[in-house]
């Protein structure tokens, strides 16, 4: 009875006998019913890559950004429910705005995480609140200290990372990213892997239109978060397709 959460998974205060928290377990499958998100760590600065899942042609292209500004030298990428993200982004900057008029200084991304996690956490220890049904990818770049960059579960988990994804197809990406040498990569290398692995773990059965999101915060930059510029965004994008097509050439040779 207990391994399949019947009455205790009403409240995310309680644990099963088993020792599971399962509104945590369901607010991760919440990711997973996303699309992906992606953070590259090289050796210059971060780039983040979003598949933006698009459900309806009548749309506005652009609307539902997943990838956010925190402070001018942190980005952040989202995967899951866009509003209970937008509520961790406002948590973000809202941290960042205190640091800043209390020390008059940016906020150290390792200070910053742990401030957004412990947040996140103690939405996993109330019965009058649920847990965040998103994961969030936040990156900097630092002249002196170099890069930075963690991912944070719904449970208030977080690592830091030189590779991480999240979302529908967090497992194929990571295959991708792993064979990636990641510490010797220079972010213009990494935007064209970055929009690679985005329209490789992408499932044209399932999701047949999508949006690719790429930003990221390097010495290109000088430390500032930017989406990244338009040419080099359609050269990723160009290059993305034309592995696909090379991938499905040999695919279709071998068989």
């Amino acid at each position: 009875m207990s391994s399949i959460g019947t009455g205790y998974d009403l409240s995310a205060s309680q644990f099963s006998p088993d020792g599971r928290v399962f509104q945590v377990e369901y607010a991760m499958k919440a990711v997973e019913n996303s699309g992906t998100a992606i953070g590259l760590r090289g050796k210059d600065g971060v780039v983040f890559g979003v598949e933006k899942i698009v459900t309806s042609k009548l749309y506005e292209p652009g609307a539902n950004k997943r990838i956010f500004n925190i402070d001018k030298h942190v980005g952040m990428s989202v995967a899951g429910l866009i509003a209970d993200a937008r509520q961790l982004v406002d948590i973000a900057r809202r941290e960042s705005a205190n640091y800043r008029s209390q020390y008059g200084v940016s906020i150290p991304l390792n200070y910053l995480n742990d401030r957004v996690s412990m947040y996140m956490h103690a939405h996993t220890l109330y019965s009058a609140v649920r847990p965040f049904g998103c994961s969030i990818i936040m990156g900097s770049f630092d002249p002196q200290e170099g890069p930075n960059m963690f991912m944070i579960d719904p449970s208030g988990v977080s690592y830091g990372f030189h590779g991480c994804a999240t979302g529908k197809a967090k497992q194929s990406a990571k295959t991708e990213i792993e064979k990636l040498k990641l510490s010797t990569m220079t972010c213009k290398e990494l935007v064209k892997e970055a929009a690679r692995i985005i329209y490789l773990v992408h499932d044209e059965l399932k999701d047949k239109n999508f949006e690719m999101e790429l930003s990221w915060v390097c010495e290109e930059t000088k430390g500032k978060h930017e989406r990244v510029p338009e040419s080099l965004y359609l050269e990723a994008e160009k290059s993305a397709k034309q592995a696909m097509e090379a991938e499905s050439d040999s695919d279709t040779e071998d068989m």
